[in-house]
């Protein structure tokens, strides 16, 4: 079997060119390959299309590149919590393709089992399936690029619309655990479109919070083969955020909160 560890996240992301497509694995903040994200943006790179749930916030994930104008394209079904990618894709610098978010994981999913193309209810009867929704604006505000219609087809007396499988060019990725064949623990709602990425992906980069020798995982709880993974660097201590956090507000009249009053925690 193949040693897929590299040195570092450089030396992982080093080969991607200028114009790439990534998936980039994550939900909100959490899940995010931020070692390789930051790689990425130090060597440079630009010209990117993007296939991610969202696109980081202003300041972290992939947020960091959209920030430096380093994406030209996203797919994406979630682009809230990020008022710079806001500004660019009204103002006409950044091209975007919503797309509802249970169709982008079929897509994944679909791409990395071969499957070209498949039918979804999601979307009929909106200009998701019918076209016109806004992809691209230009300088002035005005819609240069709209999304084409889409072929829908009747299945048991109800309509369908047709969706193609993404394959993009690499796939970044974060897991708890990995051995050094590729293959991949996710850590609880870490999992979410992390696995998806890596199998739809041509070139698979993991990076792993612990490395273990081949043979320690249980092959059961595996969660992704290392036959998705062509590389494997070590992150150890990663940066983990929480995009929104919300607290209790501390009562200090002595008369206690009003879940402590109900007998709450």
């Amino acid at each position: 079997m193949i040693d897929k560890v590299v040195a570092s996240a450089a030396e992982a992301v080093k080969d991607i060119p200028d114009g790439a497509s990534l998936a980039v694995g994550g939900f909100g903040l959490c899940g995010i390959p931020v070692a390789l994200i930051d790689a990425l943006h130090q060597q440079g790179t630009t010209g990117l299309e993007t296939v991610s749930n969202n696109c980081g916030v202003d300041d972290w994930g992939l947020g960091i590149l959209l920030k430096d104008g380093r994406i030209r394209r996203t797919i994406s079904s979630y682009v809230g919590e990020n008022k710079e990618f806001a500004r660019q894709y009204l103002a006409g610098e950044l091209e975007v393709v919503l797309t509802p978010q249970g169709t982008l994981a079929e897509k994944l999913r679909a791409g990395g089992a071969g499957i070209p193309a498949f039918y979804t209810k999601a979307g009929v009867g909106t200009q998701v399936s019918e076209g016109g929704l806004p992809q691209k604006y230009d300088a002035d505000g005005n819609v240069e690029k709209a999304s084409a219609p889409k072929e829908v087809r009747a299945f048991n007396g109800a309509d369908f619309v047709l969706e193609e499988s993404l394959t993009p060019d690499f796939g970044l990725v974060h897991a708890w655990k990995g051995d050094r064949h590729g293959n991949l623990v996710f850590h609880a709602t870490a999992m979410n479109f992390n696995p998806l990425c890596a199998m739809a992906a041509k070139t698979t980069i993991a990076e792993v919070e612990e490395l273990v020798e081949p043979g320690e995982l249980d092959p059961e709880h595996i969660h992704t083969p290392g036959i998705f993974v062509q590389r494997v660097v070590v992150s150890p201590t990663p940066e983990k955020r929480i995009e929104k956090r919300t607290v209790s507000v501390t009562d200090t009249s002595g008369a206690g909160t009003a879940e402590q009053q109900a007998g709450g925690a």
